[in-house]
C-alpha cells in the first residue's frame, strides 16, 4: 500500500520547542516508521511554512527582510529535527518555485472553474502609516458573543469567522490606534457553492466511522451558514495572485491559508522531480532542504532496537513484507 504521510508544517516565525516537536514531529514520525515496517511504501513530507502576516511584523522588528527572517529559521528548524533523526522524505519550503507554480496552479484552476468570485470589500489600514492592517492584527469585541479580544479573521470563543469591520471597537494589536477601513478588491472561494458536495462528503466520514462524532459535527455545523471566503490579502508578502491585472500588484498575495495547505501535494511534487533515474526507476534521496540527510533506520533495525530495548518480543512487532 503506498501511504502520503503528510506532516504539519512548521510555522517560520522562530525555532521550535518540545512542544511543537511533540505536537507534531513525534507522532508522524513513529506512524511512518511503522507504516514502513509493516512493508508498506511510504512518503513523509513536510516543510516550513514560510508566509503570512507575522512573518512580516517580526521581520519589521528584527530588522530584516522576510526572506533573511525565514531564512534563518528554516535552517535552524530542519536542522533540529534532522538531528533529532526525524525520517522525512523531503522536508522543503513554501518559498520555493515549486511550490509557487504549485499553488498558482491550483489557484487558477479553482478561478477557472468558476470558484473563485472576485468581489470587493472593506479592508483596514494604518492611519498612521498607511500601510495595510491584516486581519490578524486587529482584534475587538466580538459581535456574535461579546468576547473582548476577537481578531479581525475570527473569534477564538465562539469559533465564528468575522471581518475586520465586525468588531465592535476595532484597534490594532500593533500599537492599539483605530484603524481605517477602505475598499479593496479581492477573490472570493464560493464555499456555498461547494456545501453540498461537501455535506455529502462529510457524512461519507460519518457512515464509515473513520471520524470522531464531535468532528463530524463541528463540520456539518458550519455548513449551516457558510459563507464565501477571501483567498487574497492585502499584504506585499506571500505569492503573487496568477491573473492577469493583478500578478504585478505588488500588495496582492494569495492568503497564507490557501497556499500553505497545498504544500503536501507541492512537497510530493517536488520529492517526485528530484528523484534520479537507475536503470529506467526512481529512487528516492531523503534529504532535507539544508543538504543534511535525515536518519533512515531500516526496519531490521528498528525491530532489533525495539526487541533489545523496549522488550518487545518479535511476535509482537508487524511482519515486514
Amino acid at each position: 500500500m503506498k501511504v502520503l504521510s503528510a506532516v504539519a508544517w512548521p510555522y517560520a516565525n522562530g525555532p521550535r520547542h518540545l512542544g511543537h516537536i511533540a505536537g507534531f514531529g513525534v507522532p508522524s514520525d513513529v506512524f511512518s516508521r511503522y507504516m514502513r515496517m509493516a512493508g508498506h511504501d511510504v512518503l513523509m513530507v513536510s516543510g516550513s511554512d514560510e508566509h503570512g502576516t507575522p512573518i512580516l511584523v517580526l521581520a519589521d522588528k528584527a530588522g530584516v527582510t522576510p526572506t533573511e527572517f525565514v531564512a534563518r529559521n528554516h535552517a535552524i528548524i530542519a536542522g533540529e529535527l534532522a538531528d533529532l533523526g526525524c525520517t522525512y522524505d523531503l522536508y522543503t519550503r513554501t518559498t520555493t518555485a515549486n511550490h509557487y507554480a504549485v499553488a498558482q496552479e491550483l489557484f487558477t484552476r479553482v478561478w477557472e472553474n468558476g470558484y473563485m468570485v472576485e468581489r470587493t470589500q472593506r479592508g483596514a489600514i494604518s492611519p498612521t502609516t498607511g500601510r495595510t492592517l491584516p486581519d490578524r492584527y486587529i482584534e475587538g469585541t466580538c459581535p456574535l458573543c461579546g468576547y473582548g479580544e476577537a481578531r479581525g479573521d475570527q473569534c477564538d470563543n465562539c469559533g465564528n469567522q468575522l471581518e475586520p469591520e465586525d468588531l465592535i471597537n476595532p484597534r490594532s494589536k500593533i500599537n492599539g490606534e483605530t484603524p481605517e477601513f477602505i475598499e479593496t478588491q479581492h477573490f472570493f472561494l464560493d464555499l456555498p457553492a461547494l456545501a453540498d458536495a461537501l455535506r455529502e462528503w462529510l457524512e461519507g466520514r460519518e457512515a464509515s466511522g473513520t471520524w470522531r462524532p464531535n468532528v463530524i459535527k463541528f463540520s456539518l455545523n458550519i455548513l449551516d451558514d457558510i459563507k464565501p471566503r477571501a483567498m487574497t490579502r492585502d499584504i506585499d508578502w506571500g505569492i503573487p495572485v496568477p491573473l492577469d491585472g493583478w500578478r504585478d500588484q505588488p500588495t496582492k498575495r494569495l492568503y497564507v491559508w490557501f497556499d500553505a495547505v497545498v504544500g503536501y501535494l507541492s512537497a510530493s511534487i517536488e520529492w517526485a522531480r528530484r528523484l534520479p533515474e537507475v536503470d529506467g526507476q526512481s529512487q528516492a534521496d531523503p534529504r532535507s532542504r539544508t543538504g543534511r540527510p535525515f536518519t533512515r533506520i531500516s526496519a531490521a533495525e528498528v525491530r532489533r532496537r525495539l526487541i533489545a530495548t523496549r522488550g518487545y518480543t518479535d511476535e509482537q512487532l508487524p511482519t515486514q513484507q
